[in-house]
């Protein structure tokens, strides 16, 4: 990656922080949750593409406007929301549970040949 896409890819974050900012209370309190809880469960995706976050705010921004309650938005379960974000592609908690999975299947198989 050059110079060049690493300073838009920045100024992209910035600016889409900034969006956040200025939604009410409650919805920047839920925003930024879901924003950290996609940073743990997909970090690959989310460093290169902002598509979930800003359809967030799209939704976010709407919803507000509209004056609804950020929970009548998201559901009680704002864990199940954030991740019907989440393309269906694998996220970083897939690919270390296959690894675990690998793992222990060769574990497995190599102690079952001893016995």
């Amino acid at each position: 990656m050059g110079f060049k896409e690493t300073f838009e890819e920045k100024k992209d974050w910035r600016d889409l922080q900034k969006r956040a900012g200025k939604l009410p209370k409650e919805y920047l309190i839920v925003y930024k949750e879901i924003q950290k809880y996609l940073m743990k469960v997909d970090p690959i995706n989310l460093s290169e593409d902002f598509t979930p976050l800003n359809e967030l705010l799209d939704l976010f921004e709407e919803s507000a406007n509209k004056e609804k309650d950020v929970l009548q938005v998201t559901g009680e379960d704002v864990g199940a929301f954030a991740d019907s974000l989440i393309p269906d592609s694998n996220t970083f908690s897939d690919l270390l549970q296959q690894q675990m999975d690998t793992q222990v299947s060769k574990k497995m198989d190599k102690w079952l040949d001893k016995i």
